[in-house]
């Protein structure tokens, strides 16, 4: 069975919610996602993290990414393209 090299989260927050307020959410859904690597064996600080935003009308989608192994690399290099 392949292992995954990859994980997602994604939460919905209000569009309208102050900088400092976001980037407080962000940095716990970071630790998040670092505590569930740590569950499945993945070390967090060897997984790279990426954020994408998504606009719902009045309120946002964010999903942190983790990348690490053969998906780190793949993302690595297509960054660099």
């Amino acid at each position: 069975m392949a292992k995954h090299t990859q994980a997602h989260f994604s939460k919905t927050f209000d569009a309208g919610l102050p900088p400092a307020m976001k980037e407080r959410e962000k940095m716990k859904m970071e630790y998040y996602m670092g505590a569930k690597l740590l569950e499945v064996g993945i070390n967090p600080k060897s997984a790279i993290y990426r954020w994408t935003t998504e606009p719902k009308g009045s309120r946002e989608v964010w999903t942190c990414s983790a990348y690490w192994g053969d998906s780190k690399e793949r993302v690595l290099q297509e960054e660099q393209a």
